[in-house]
């Protein structure tokens, strides 16, 4: 809530040294902008960093098993394998 307070009077100081209404009008729109965009992320809930990077390494260890790029792709399913080639006598 600090922070948007700050922007406010920030913008608000700004918009007050503005000379011309037309970029007033406008930095106005872009201060309104800001202060909302400040609201909807400061209402997203927050996680620790070592809360997520623990979570991904839980995840990573289950899911190594059906990873096809540390397990490899067996021979049978492989779209990529050269297909035997024809030779014709």
């Amino acid at each position: 809530m600090l922070r948007l307070s700050f922007v406010v009077l920030y913008y608000s100081v700004v918009l007050t040294k503005m000379s011309s209404k037309a970029q007033g009008s406008n930095n106005l729109n872009q201060a309104r902008q800001a202060v909302q965009q400040l609201r909807l992320e400061a209402k997203k809930p927050r996680i620790k960093v070592s809360v997520a990077s623990q979570d991904l390494v839980n995840f990573c260890n289950q899911h190594y098993k059906s990873d096809p790029l540390l397990v490899g792709i067996p021979a049978s399913e492989n779209p990529f394998k050269e297909k035997k080639s024809c030779t014709i006598l």
